[in-house]
C-alpha cells in the first residue's frame, strides 16, 4: 500500500512537468491544467488511496492472509496426517509380519505334534501287537502242552489196556495212576531237554 501511494505521488509530481512538456509540443495534453488542479487531483488521489486501503485493500489483504494461513495449516495437517498414516502402515506391516511368523510357528508346531502323535500311536500299536503275539504264543504253548498231555494219557490208557490184555490181568486204578504220572514226568523231562 505504501508502494502504491509512493507511485501515485510520483505520478502527481510528474504531472506538471508532463503538462509543461506537452504545452511546448503543441499537442493536446491530458495533463494540462494548473497547480490548483494538480493539488486537488493529488488530494483526491490520496483520499481514494486511503479509502481503498481502509475498506478494500485491508479486508482483501486480511482475507488473503487468512487464506494463506488456512493453506499453511492445511499443508501442516496433511503432513501430520501423512506421517501418522505412514506410522500406522509401518505398525500394520509389523503386525502382519508378526502374524505371519506366528502362523508359521503354529503350523510347524502342529506338524511336530502330529508327527509325535503318529509315533506314539505306532509305538502303542507295536506294543499291543507284541503283547498279542506273546499271549498267542503262550496260549498255543499251553494248548500244545494240554494236547500232548491228553495224547500221553490216551496213549497210556491204550497202552495199559493192551498191556492188560497181553498180561491177561487187569491193572488196578492205583497202578494205572502211577503209570500215568511216571509217563507224564518222563515227557516233561523230554520237553525240557
Amino acid at each position: 500500500m505504501k508502494k502504491l501511494a509512493g507511485i501515485g505521488l510520483l505520478v502527481m509530481a510528474m504531472a506538471p512537468v508532463a503538462s509543461a512538456w506537452a504545452a511546448d509540443e503543441g499537442d493536446v495534453n491530458l495533463f494540462a491544467g494548473d497547480v490548483g488542479n494538480a493539488i486537488w487531483t493529488l488530494v483526491i488521489f490520496l483520499a481514494v488511496i486511503l479509502v481503498l486501503g481502509k475498506f478494500a485493500w485491508g479486508p482483501m489483504l486480511s482475507g488473503l492472509q487468512r487464506r494463506e494461513q488456512f493453506i499453511r495449516d492445511s499443508l501442516e495437517q496433511a503432513k501430520a496426517d501423512r506421517e501418522a498414516a505412514e506410522a500406522q502402515l509401518a505398525e500394520y506391516t509389523k503386525r502382519l509380519d508378526s502374524a505371519t511368523t506366528d502362523a508359521h510357528a503354529i503350523v510347524e508346531k502342529g506338524r511336530r505334534d502330529a508327527e509325535e502323535v503318529k509315533l506314539r500311536v505306532e509305538e502303542r500299536a507295536r506294543t499291543e501287537t507284541d503283547l498279542m503275539v506273546d499271549r498267542a504264543k503262550r496260549e498255543i504253548e499251553l494248548a500244545k502242552q494240554a494236547a500232548v498231555k491228553e495224547l500221553y494219557e490216551t496213549g497210556i490208557t491204550l497202552g495199559s489196556d493192551i498191556a492188560s490184555r497181553v498180561l491177561e490181568r487187569e491193572i488196578n486204578a492205583q497202578d494205572h495212576e502211577d503209570l500215568i504220572s511216571a509217563s507224564i514226568d518222563q515227557l516233561d523231562e523230554l520237553d525240557r531237554n
